[in-house]
């Protein structure tokens, strides 16, 4: 059964970072985009950021030059820095996994979502 299982929320005051984490058992081979989302309490799910096997990056408008998306195919593992937090970030962050093209603007794209990790800026 394959696992997302998200780390590294927490608590910042604006303008901190944070490095969230998401260990994976998928296959390394099999993995096509992977992504991390988020959720604010009464709002819509966000697609923060996207990464595909050729390692091309996508962005909300939100959080670009702020944070970076990034995977370690040894680690089985994706990776989101976030600088320059601010107030607004504050939500559940999930990894998501197995679509087959980033491009793919469906949410439900993406096969397999860890439980979240929740990052909070004040």
């Amino acid at each position: 059964q394959v696992q997302l299982v998200e780390s590294g929320g927490g608590s910042v005051q604006t303008g901190g970072s944070l490095r969230l984490s998401c260990a994976t058992s998928l296959n390394p081979d099999s993995r096509y985009c992977l992504g991390w989302f988020r959720q604010a309490p009464g709002k819509a799910r966000e697609r923060v950021a996207t990464i595909d096997r050729a390692r091309r990056t996508t962005y909300a408008d939100s959080v670009k030059g702020r944070f970076t998306i990034s995977q370690d195919n040894a680690k089985n593992s994706l990776y989101l820095q976030m600088n320059s937090l601010k107030p607004e970030d504050t939500a559940m962050y999930y990894c998501a996994a197995d679509c087959l093209y980033c491009d793919d603007p469906r949410d439900a794209c993406f096969g397999y979502w860890g439980q979240g990790t929740q990052v909070t800026v004040s």
